[in-house]
């Protein structure tokens, strides 16, 4: 007998031969729901207690139901009646108050045969890399996406999820071995997609990239990295990804540069009017570079927080940010350089300013900032401070 070829990582079908059932379809939720849950648990006898809270225990709406799990299985067989005739019968089997999937039609489950694929351990490396790739082919998307807020599918999903990152990273050091640097760059691009903060993919994606010469495309890995991190977080890379950006991306080219391109790239592109905004990162090396200058320099650190008694939703602390720093830009001298260093904070060099001229020079900024947002219940401190002069050891 053909086995009927079930997949639940992505869209959820099912195919016998030429037949195919999809959740596309504008079935109800709850009917593919109940047909996930018997595939899953198709070893098993459900009780209709069971599949009743399983389907119906946040739903006030139904008064009945056990009858509305009597028009629901009626639904889903007419449903598998489209694979053959009377199907829906054949698969589903009714007896004494429960339900089960009928285990004498074989099935083939995507999610155990990607499953298998991603914990083989197989002594040669060639195999493993086959089974890794076949598991990350197989993977269209989450387990059962529509479906992902229901409690019984959350710990599998989150469990699949893992393995696929899991298997993704160690496909891709396997191609990197044999020099199948492309390759390995889609495998950690893919799976950095699905893993957006996960610094671990980011650095082999960056190595990546770096290998087959696409060193602007891993500093914009980096770039995205550091602004998610930092927007969602309020944190930067770790130190491990910095020095790999520095090294393999910031690090000087290994053949000799024409002189025009040199100060071609010297240039600041779509230079925005008032100071320069930097990283965080950036922002420290120039306070290092500008502490060996002995100019006397001062830095000012500018905090935004809601005002006492009231709150500030992130939309609008994001808002009201975006403003701040525009009131910072036109309100600073060209020379100036200024960073967001956490979500609610700037902080400004003002390039040789004494304490007095670095206190005015932020005054005017703030007070350009709550004449265009009069409405704002915030409160903004500033601390100014000398820029600790560079000592010789």
């Amino acid at each position: 007998m053909e086995a009927i070829r079930i997949c639940m990582l992505g869209e959820f079908s099912l195919q016998y031969g030429d037949r195919i059932i999809a959740d596309s379809s504008n079935r109800s939720k709850k009917l593919w729901i109940l047909l996930a849950y018997l595939l899953c648990k198709r070893d098993r006898v459900i009780p209709h207690d069971k599949i009743i809270d399983i389907l119906w225990s946040e739903d006030s709406g139904s008064s009945r139901p056990k009858n509305a799990l009597r028009i629901t299985l009626h639904r889903l067989r007419s449903l598998l009646d489209g694979l053959w005739p009377d199907a829906g019968h054949d698969l589903i089997l009714s007896h004494n108050g429960s339900c089960r999937w009928n285990g004498n039609f074989p099935v083939q489950m995507d999610y155990e045969l990607f499953e298998r694929l991603c914990q083989s351990h197989p002594e040669n490396e060639e195999q493993l890399l086959c089974d890794r790739l076949k598991a990350l082919e197989l993977y269209k998307g989450e387990f059962l996406s529509k479906f992902s807020s229901e409690l019984w599918i959350i710990p599998l999903s989150a469990h699949l999820h893992n393995l696929f990152v899991q298997a993704s990273m160690e496909a891709a050091m396997l191609l990197s071995a044999r020099g199948r640097h492309e390759e390995a760059a889609h495998c950690c691009r893919r799976a950095l997609a699905m893993e957006p903060y996960d610094e671990t993919l980011a650095q082999l994606l960056m190595l990546e990239l770096c290998r087959i010469g696409e060193r602007d495309a891993a500093a914009e890995v980096y770039d995205a990295l550091s602004q998610r991190l930092f927007t969602d977080f309020g944190i930067e890379p770790s130190e491990e990804i910095k020095k790999l950006y520095r090294c393999e991306i910031l690090s000087p080219v290994h053949s000799t540069l024409p002189v025009e391109l040199v100060f071609e790239q010297l240039k600041e592109k779509e230079a925005a009017p008032g100071a320069l905004q930097c990283d965080y990162d950036y922002f420290k090396f120039l306070c290092q570079a500008e502490s060996r200058s002995g100019r006397g320099s001062h830095v000012a650190l500018i905090s935004l927080n809601a005002a006492p008694f009231k709150s500030l939703s992130r939309k609008n602390l994001d808002r009201l940010m975006e403003l701040l720093a525009e009131k910072i830009r036109t309100g600073l001298q060209p020379a100036d350089v200024f960073s967001k260093c956490s979500i609610s904070q700037y902080i400004i060099m003002l390039s040789g300013s004494g304490y007095e001229d670095s206190c005015e020079i932020c005054r005017r900024c703030l007070e350009n900032f709550h004449r265009s947002n009069t409405k704002a219940e915030v409160e903004i401190k500033v601390s100014v401070r000398p820029l600790e002069p560079f000592s010789k050891l």
